[in-house]
């Protein structure tokens, strides 16, 4: 079968790739031969991870694009279309947070995180995919969802809400997809020095964290690009779909 985990010739769509996470899976896609467009809000953040790309001999280009106005990722998909000629793995890992005790949660700050998490998430899939579809493209869409999608955490209400939804809507699209060649999986990370959960990680909330991971550390953002790297081939992992891979230290076993 030769190597497994050789991605050249796909293009990756990496929305949210200018993020911690984002970025370290984008770059392990294109250290495996993926070309990559690196979609964020902040363009200079998604340029910084184009070059560190660049840097280990990969290929990639910055586009600018928020997932909360859909407008921007339906004008990014056509500038991406005319780079790249379409794409064979969309990676969704735009993320927003808060740590705003329930009963001081304002309808605003839900929807907000929620056009970001789970709305956003949703419907570029729906644009991204559909072009996949009418090219008979098929290939392989990679969520990242959380730890806390499955057992809520506390400060974090409305991401947990959000991230529960992510892996429904993973569930769904895996079979809505499937006749189309188009596998749908996530990425359930335990906690990772991201910069949406810098905020929540006081001395007392990492020791409870460790408790609960038996490798007891932070995982670094690098230790996702093999699960990434594995869900976005077709040769590796061509008969998963609707798959939620932990990669969290154990987090789960010692929760349940």
């Amino acid at each position: 079968m030769g190597n497994l985990f050789d991605l050249t010739g796909k293009v990756a769509v990496a929305i949210g790739g200018n993020s911690t996470l984002g970025g370290a899976i984008s770059k392990g896609l294109a250290e495996h031969g993926a070309k990559v467009a690196i979609v964020g809000r902040n363009l200079a953040k998604a340029e910084d991870v184009v070059k560190q790309i660049e840097d280990i001999g990969g290929e990639a280009k910055a586009f600018a694009a928020d997932v909360s106005d859909l407008t921007t990722i339906e004008r990014v998909a056509g500038e991406i279309e005319e780079w790249s000629g379409g794409w064979d793995i969309i990676l969704n890992a735009p993320g927003k947070n808060s740590t705003t005790p329930f009963f001081d949660l304002a309808t605003e700050e839900w929807d907000d995180i929620m056009n970001v998490n789970l709305r956003g998430v949703v419907f570029s899939t729906q644009i991204f995919a559909k072009k996949m579809v009418e090219q008979n493209r098929k290939g392989s869409i990679i969520n990242i969802s959380s730890v806390s999608s499955t057992i809520p955490l506390s400060k974090v209400f409305t991401y947990s809400a959000s991230k529960a939804g992510i892996n429904s809507v993973t569930h769904f699209l895996a079979r809505e997809f499937a006749p189309h060649g188009i596998r749908v999986n996530a990425i359930i990370p335990g906690f990772f020095p991201a910069e949406q959960n810098r905020k929540i990680l006081s001395e007392e909330r990492v020791n409870s964290i460790m408790n609960h991971t038996p490798m007891n550390r932070f995982g670094e953002p690098e230790e996702l690009q093999g699960a990434a790297i594995y869900l976005a081939s077709d040769k590796a992992s061509g008969f998963v779909t609707g798959d939620l891979l932990r990669v969290d230290g154990g987090f789960e076993s010692m929760t349940i």
